[in-house]
Formats: C-alpha cells, sequence, structure tokens
C-alpha cells in the first residue's frame, strides 16, 4: 500500500517489515529537503535578508503543522534531535526538581531512552525509581499501577505503544490516574505517532514525545510537546545563541518557550521535511492508516499463529503495527539470517528494551513492524519465506 511513493522499492524487490527501527522516506520528503537546500537554505531566526526570512518562515509553519497534527498550540512544539533527546530534555529539568524519596514511576515495558534516563535521575536526586508491571498478555496492569501511585509519585513515564510487544495502553486511564495523586506524565509517542492519530487535548497529556526518523521523514528531528505550565518548571536544556533574551556579564535571561529550549542551530531542514512528512500522513489521513494497519496486524498475527513452533511474545489482539515472536528450538539470528538471506527485513535482539525481555523470559527476540507502505502480498512472502526458515533449521536437529 502507498508503495509507489517511496523511491527504494521501485529500485528494490526486498520486504520491508522494520518500520519501528525507522521508516522509509517518502518521494515527496525526499523532494522537499532538497529543494529547500538547493533553493532556500539560509538560517533561521537570525538574518534579515530574503532567504533567512523564508528558512524561518518554512521552520515555523512546520511547528505548526506539527502542532495541528497532534491538536497542540505550537508555542508548546519543542524541535529536539529525537524522541530520546527530548525524554532527556524534560528529564534533565527534573534533576532540579525531585528530591530525596520523590517517586518515579516507570512501565517495566520502556525502551531504554524512557528507562534508563529516569533511572539514573533518581541515582542523582535521591528520588525512588518504581517500575509498575504488565500481564502475562502484555497489558498494563492496572491495579499495579494504581497501588504504586501515591502523593510521592512526581512524574509516571510510559510508553503510547510498546516497540516490543505492539499493545496499545489506556493512556486516557493511566493520565487520569497519575493526575489524581498530583503526578506529571510523559507518554513516549515515538510508535504510537506513526500508526494512530494522537490528540494532545483529549489526552491530557504533560509531556509527549516523537521522532520524525519513525514518521517517515529524516533522522536528526524530534519533538517535545508539552503543556505550557510543565515546560515552564523545566529550566534551559543547553545554553547558547538564540534562546536568550539578555546576557550582561551578572546575569542571563531566556526567551519564552518554545525558544528556551532550542538553544543553537536548530535542525530547521529536518524540521522542515518533517513538516512535509505530515503533509504526506494528512492527505492519507491518520484515521485511514491505522485502520488499514490494524487489519494488516491481525492478517500477520493470524498467519504467525497458523505455523508450527512460532510463539508469539504477550500474546494480544490489541496489537498495532508491531508483533516480536521467536522460534522454539531456533536462535532469533539464526532466522533472522534466513529472512535476510530471502531479502526480508525484520528485527532480532532486544529492541532496546531488555528489562521487559527479562520479565516475559526471553533474550531476544524476532520483530515484524509494519509501515504504510506494506500490504498483504509483503506478509505473504514473509510467512512462505518464514516457514521455508523453520523448515531448514528443523531439518538440521
Amino acid at each position: 500500500m502507498y508503495k509507489d511513493k517511496f523511491p527504494l522499492f521501485k529500485k528494490n524487490d526486498f520486504v520491508f517489515l522494520d518500520s519501528a527501527a525507522s521508516t522509509q522516506k517518502p518521494q515527496k520528503v525526499l523532494d522537499s529537503l532538497v529543494s529547500f537546500y538547493q533553493n532556500q537554505y539560509a538560517n533561521v531566526h537570525r538574518g534579515s535578508c530574503h532567504l533567512a526570512s523564508q528558512a524561518t518562515f518554512l521552520y515555523e509553519e512546520a511547528r505548526q503543522k506539527i502542532a495541528r497534527f497532534i491538536h497542540a498550540p505550537s508555542e508548546q512544539v519543542i524541535f529536539t534531535k529525537g524522541a530520546t533527546e527530548s525524554i532527556n530534555l524534560v528529564a534533565s529539568g527534573y534533576r532540579t526538581l525531585l528530591k530525596q524519596d520523590d517517586e518515579i514511576l516507570v512501565s517495566i515495558a520502556e525502551h531504554h531512552a524512557n528507562f534508563v534516563s529516569w533511572q539514573q535521575v533518581a541515582k542523582e536526586t535521591g528520588a525512588k525509581f518504581i517500575t509498575f508491571d504488565i500481564l502475562e498478555n502484555g497489558e498494563i496492569n492496572l491495579e499495579d499501577f494504581e497501588e504504586k501511585l501515591s502523593s510521592r509519585t512526581k512524574i509516571v513515564a510510559f510508553t503510547h505503544l510498546s516497540n516490543v510487544l505492539g499493545v496499545v495502553y489506556p493512556v486516557k486511564k493511566m493520565v487520569y490516574m497519575a493526575h489524581k495523586v498530583g503526578a506529571k506524565v510523559l507518554l513516549d509517542g515515538a510508535q504510537s505517532v506513526a500508526h494512530l492519530p494522537v490528540d494532545m487535548i483529549d489526552l491530557d497529556i504533560d509531556y509527549f514525545v516523537f521522532s520524525g526518523h519513525k514518521l517517515y521523514a529524516p533522522t536528526g528531528i524530534g519533538v517535545l510537546y508539552g503543556k505550557s505550565e510543565a515546560l515552564e518548571i523545566l529550566p534551559p536544556y543547553q545554553f547558547g545563541g538564540d534562546m536568550v533574551e539578555k546576557v550582561s556579564v551578572q546575569e542571563t535571561t531566556f526567551k519564552s518557550i518554545p525558544y528556551k529550549f532550542e538553544a543553537g542551530t536548530p535542525p530547521f531542514a529536518e524540521a522542515i521535511a518533517l513538516g512535509t512528512a505530515i503533509d504526506f500522513l494528512s492527505d492519507i489521513t491518520m484515521q485511514k492508516i491505522e485502520q488499514d494497519e490494524k487489519e494488516l496486524t491481525q492478517y500477520l498475527l493470524k498467519g504467525l499463529l497458523d505455523i508450527d513452533d512460532v510463539e508469539i511474545v504477550a500474546p494480544n489482539q490489541n496489537k498495532q503495527g508491531i508483533i516480536s515472536f521467536v522460534v522454539k528450538g531456533v536462535h532469533p539470528s539464526d532466522i533472522a539470517f534466513t529472512l535476510s538471506e530471502q531479502k526480508i527485513c525484520i528485527r532480532l535482539g532486544h529492541h532496546c528494551a531488555i528489562p521487559i525481555h527479562n520479565r516475559l523470559g526471553y533474550e531476544a527476540t524476532l520483530r515484524v513492524s509494519l509501515g504504510l507502505y506494506n500490504d498483504k502480498n509483503d506478509i505473504d512472502i514473509f510467512l512462505n519465506a518464514l516457514k521455508k526458515s523453520i523448515s531448514l533449521f528443523k531439518g538440521l536437529n
């Protein structure tokens, strides 16, 4: 589906099922990036010439596109280099806000970026780092979550869509529960934003992060959204040009949000291309993408369940775009290698989420993740190749 919009697939006949790691780029986005560098390039916010003014306009227009895409005011959209930096920006601020015996509550299913960052903040501040559990089917254990929330909980961090399990979590319910005890919530949207419509007003999120490269845009660009009051309590993350208001020998004052968090020359060309990617997705609509990928995910899940010796990690119908599995008796690296020989691109390993692998008893897993360019033919090719791989190794035993 939409494969003809992506130049990579015009020159290659492999099946790409690793979009959770990074998505391929549509021609429209690539053209936007090249055109800007060739015809409109100048630094933003700094020059008085026509090129600089035009570049600044395009950069701020991209911010507005993102704001509309996630249903948020544009001044609450901050550009970073990726979801990881966005999380670290918030975590860095909480180093100054947390004190001993405050509590940080994090899901056991988190990507390392949203796990290790808060773990280290706890070590530096004396706050307690607490994890809440999941059920065997990958769903959040809401009883455990509620039990571990308390008046000492200052920040709760969890993913919207698990990069390992593919499960969509009940964000609105969890946010409501966290806010009841006075905690703020950081939601990792690195996976969800490419698969689902997201609405900051509806979800009532304090902080939301995502990366452009998982959203059909270039690498090196990411977004942090925050409620105004949630951003205002954070000190600047970095210091330098474009984020200062006044500087003297004695004192420096800083600009208001979002600019106080955008020190130095921002990744403005990449931000403009992210805006183009959002135009591309908006033309299709996220509602259609969600529905199409839901159907394709179910088709993939059924196909995997029909293969002997395939074990789904956290078996659950509530999966969107991502399924992890293992083959009984065969190491994941062996399966991945033989699939690669058949021009099938998937992911193997712990997917930067060792704690959830340990929790579920896996050293490594195989992960299939969908993009809007995948269709049932891709799934059929993959399933047939997987059957051949399994037969090969079972025949050797």
